[in-house]
Parts: structure tokens; C-alpha cells; sequence
């Protein structure tokens, strides 16, 4: 059995080399509607697990513009503001919603600082510290979206700058105009697509943010019998595992309810072996 939640038992991680946050975060996504659209069902209940979440250690919440879109930026000021002095909410520009599950890339410069300064608005905040290119626009050259969000660190509305849904050599291009201290991915278990950008972020002391940590378990006999072995569920090995897999992941769990946000931290404090992360990453 894993003990008492408590994100502080997954150690700690430097954002930005100057944040430093408990290594078991809170994404909040889905404290909005279906298809992560509009209000959700209850917002009291949405804002006790954002609360619930801080109580629980967590001090690094993902958010985005997008996520309602507005709502999630919303709500996390309607329940937290104002903010505990270590807690970091980072959040994204660059997509749209034209309708429940849809997602359009926008990365015209006007369109970022648009989006930057509503971010600013809902937060209650006169900085984001940790302000994420959300998806690379096909119809607007990289520079110009990255110039933009450069733009608007040096006005001081941006702490500092990470990108989503890159590649190696998108983050390359980027990095070449500014520094970026953070690439958010899809990646679990199942879905390793990223596993060489784990590695150059532990080489080059950048956070990894994996997006959708847990996936598709049914078909991991290591995740079943390391669940057995310990008495937790397939959701806390695996993002055991993400933690063990590199120091420089932070995994950013997302759910709208108080049981399953206990039982997602409760996973800070599952250690596995050696032995059982190369079995459940299929490793020989």
C-alpha cells in the first residue's frame, strides 16, 4: 500500500533554475465541461480539488487559455487567489476552440498577446512563470509565434518560456531565440514517441511535462503485476514509473475529483525498482 498523498514524497524540481516545485503536479484540464468546453458541472466541486490539490503538497499547476476555453484559468484564481508564495501555475497560448473537443492552432503574434494578456486578466497575475508555446501553428513561421512570447517576457509579463507538442528540431529552432526551460508531450507508457526529448531534458536540465500520463494499461503485464505486488492501482504505478523514468519529468495528472486527485498523489510515495521500471518500459 502507498502512503498518505503527499506530493512532496516525489522529491523536488527546478523550473526555470530559480522555481523550485514538488515533482507531482496538477493538470487542469479537466475541471472544465465535456470535450473540455464551458463550465463544468459543479464549479464548487471543481474549485475544492484545485484546493484539495494544495493541501496535498501539489505547488505546480498546468493550465492553458484554451482549456473551456478561460475556464480552468478561472476557476484556479477563484479558488486559490491569492496564491501561496511557492505555488507556480504555468499555463499555454496558441490554440482555439471553435466547439466542444476542437482544437485550432493560432501562433500569430497578435493572437499570443492577446491570449498572454487574458491569461494575465483571469489569473490575477502581473507574471506568468511559466508561459508554454501550446502548439506550432502550420501558417505561421516558429519565429514569429517564439518572437512574440520573447516579446512579451522582455515586458516583463513572462517569467520564462516553454513549449508543447514540439519535436527535436522544432525545440532546436526555438531554443536558437531564446532559452526554453520546459517541452510538454504526449507520453506514457504506451506512447513513447517522446522518448529521446526525455533524454535530452535530462541532459540540458530542462523539465518534461507529460501530457496524457496514463494510457492504455490493460496491455502492460509489469504495470499489473507491480500493482499486485504493491496493493495500489495501474494508475499509481504508472505514474511512479514516469517519475522514476527521469529526474527531470514532472508529471501533471488531471482529473475533477477529490478521490482520484488522492489517489494520483498517493503515488509519490511508490518507489519502484530498477528491475520493475526497465519491465514496464519493455526494456531487456
Amino acid at each position: 500500500m502507498v502512503s498518505t498523498p503527499d506530493a512532496s514524497k516525489a522529491g523536488t524540481i527546478d523550473v526555470g533554475g530559480d522555481l523550485t516545485v514538488n515533482r507531482l503536479g496538477y493538470g487542469a484540464m479537466r475541471i472544465t465541461g465535456d470535450g473540455i468546453w464551458g463550465d463544468p458541472k459543479s464549479r464548487d466541486e471543481a474549485k475544492a480539488v484545485l484546493r484539495r490539490a494544495v493541501e496535498l503538497g501539489v505547488n505546480f499547476i498546468d493550465t492553458a487559455d484554451s482549456y473551456g476555453p478561460d475556464v480552468s484559468e478561472t476557476l484556479i484564481a477563484e479558488a486559490l487567489h491569492p496564491y501561496a508564495e511557492d505555488l507556480v501555475v504555468a499555463t499555454k497560448g496558441g490554440l482555439t476552440r471553435p466547439g466542444p473537443g476542437h482544437w485550432v492552432p493560432n501562433g500569430r503574434p497578435e493572437h499570443l498577446r492577446s491570449a498572454l494578456e487574458g491569461s494575465l486578466r483571469r489569473l490575477r497575475l502581473e507574471q506568468i512563470p511559466l508561459y508554454q508555446f501550446h502548439r506550432i501553428d502550420p501558417e505561421v513561421p516558429l519565429e514569429d509565434s517564439i518572437g512574440a512570447i520573447v516579446e512579451l517576457k522582455n515586458e516583463g509579463k513572462i517569467r520564462h518560456i516553454g513549449v508543447s507538442n514540439f519535436d527535436e528540431s522544432q525545440l532546436r529552432a526555438a531554443q536558437r531565440l531564446t532559452p526554453i526551460v520546459s517541452i510538454q508531450n504526449r507520453y506514457n507508457v504506451d506512447d513513447r514517441k517522446s522518448e529521446s526529448l526525455v533524454d535530452l531534458c535530462e541532459q540540458e536540465q530542462m523539465v518534461f511535462l507529460p501530457w496524457a500520463p496514463i494510457q492504455n494499461l490493460d496491455g502492460n503485464a509489469a504495470v499489473q503485476e507491480a500493482a499486485t505486488k504493491y496493493g495500489v492501482t495501474p494508475h499509481q504505478v504508472v505514474l511512479a514509473w514516469l517519475l522514476a523514468r527521469s529526474p527531470q519529468i514532472l508529471p501533471i495528472p488531471g482529473t475533477g475529483s477529490a478521490g482520484h486527485l488522492e489517489e494520483n498523489i498517493a503515488a509519490a510515495g511508490l518507489k519502484l525498482t530498477p528491475a520493475e521500471v526497465a519491465a514496464i518500459s519493455g526494456w531487456s
